[in-house]
């Protein structure tokens, strides 16, 4: 029990959700179990099951945790934009640890980098095309918050829709990127190199997927008419988040 200012009690609200548990297990499934099916156990029906579990679940704890962002009044206004950017310093310790084991290892190889197993023709001109594509969905997602700003949302719909294509433009070049160097027999056990190269750019990637399922969700309720400008904000946070890490990933990864 909650006592109020003029000394009338008032019942202690909660509030639930479901969503966080089914994202976190959508996760779960789909990028450890499935990596782990495919990747160590070589099985393709383990790699297909998880992703058939994994993928619904994610798409559903995105979708209802949104549905709830869009239809519940919060009890603290403009909590959630401080809460995301905790949300985003965790997720920046866990991308360091990356790098860090990263930079470990490469420091450690000297002249013998990069190991035996190797393509000696890295493509180093896509990273620079992805790094185009997610800059500019960056400027386009911007450019919708605008519009929302504007109460045009017909416009933010419209560039809401464009920032999803180019996301999934590159995420595209990440799969052309991984069946071409799988193809010459560089996976993720190939080498040191190899181990890293997938487990960074692939833990990135899981992350342009999340922040596409996001930028759907308030796509198919601003359909309907339904927005809410914390949490197009906060999408837009963590989606420039995801931008700012890519250089990293790029600068580091291929090119050092």
């Amino acid at each position: 029990m909650i006592k109020s200012a003029v000394g009338h009690e008032q019942a202690h609200h909660w509030e639930t959700s479901v969503a966080p548990m089914l994202v976190v297990a959508g996760v779960l499934f789909l990028v450890v179990f499935g990596f782990i099916g495919w990747f160590s156990y070589h099985s393709a029906l383990m790699a297909i099951v998880s992703a058939g579990i994994g993928v619904p679940l994610l798409l559903a704890g995105i979708a209802k945790w949104t549905g709830e962002g869009l239809t519940h009044k919060p009890l603290v206004e403009g909590l959630s934009p401080m809460a995301l950017s905790i949300f985003i310093v965790s997720e920046i310790f866990i991308f360091l640890s990356l790098f860090a084991a990263y930079w470990t290892m490469r420091l450690s190889a000297g002249a013998d980098w990069p190991p035996v197993g190797t393509p000696k023709e890295f493509n180093l001109v896509l990273p620079l095309i992805m790094t185009v594509i997610l800059v500019t969905s960056s400027l386009t997602y911007h450019v919708a918050e605008v519009k929302l700003e504007q109460n045009n949302l017909s416009g933010f719909r419209g560039w809401v829709f464009i920032s999803i294509l180019l996301g999934l433009l590159f995420l595209g070049c990440t799969v052309y990127e991984y069946q071409h160097l799988m193809h010459q027999k560089f996976t993720p056990s190939t080498n040191a190199y190899s181990t890293a190269f997938y487990s960074i750019t692939g833990f990135h990637a899981s992350h342009v997927l999340i922040g596409l399922g996001v930028f759907l969700a308030v796509l198919l309720a601003a359909m309907r008419g339904l927005t809410n400008k914390y949490l197009a904000f906060c999408a837009g946070l963590y989606w420039h988040f995801v931008d700012i890490v890519w250089f990293f990933v790029a600068t580091q990864i291929y090119y050092w």
